[in-house]
């Protein structure tokens, strides 16, 4: 899997010149994105087939700050699935100093449109496969 790079724009620090801790959250979701369209399943073909993924947990372990323009390399890895939860771990690196940034994990489950749990082995076999091959 191709590591997904966030360049730090300006508006995203604080007073003090470093990154806003809100925005590292923004990022895992930026990356889980380009993660899910790399293995083939980007979100828009997930709704399109009724499959909706909301965040039920996030957590973000902060290491050390970045400032306007770094690089932050963010790796996206399956930490756990289970049919209809998901953790998703995530590991953050300055490009440039190759230093740790951030770990995080976000919790998802899966829901249909009306908002009732998809078991997706029994629903969306491929997409389950797909998940499990890469835990």
């Amino acid at each position: 899997m191709k590591k997904y790079i966030h360049k730090v724009s300006y508006y995203e620090t604080d007073k003090m010149g470093v990154t806003h801790h809100s925005n590292y959250i923004r990022w895992m979701e930026e990356a889980r994105i380009e993660f899910l369209t790399q293995i083939g399943y980007p979100y828009d073909k997930l709704e399109e087939m009724g499959i909706i993924s909301p965040v039920i947990g996030i957590e973000c372990d902060y290491k050390t700050s970045t400032t306007f323009s770094d690089e932050v390399e963010i790796e996206v890895k399956i930490k756990e699935f289970k049919g209809v939860r998901l953790v998703i771990e995530y590991t953050m690196t300055n490009l440039k100093t190759e230093e740790l940034v951030a770990n995080g994990i976000t919790k998802h489950c899966f829901v249909n449109t009306e908002g009732k749990p998809v078991i997706l082995k029994k629903s969306f076999p491929e997409f389950d496969q797909k998940l499990k091959e890469l835990i």
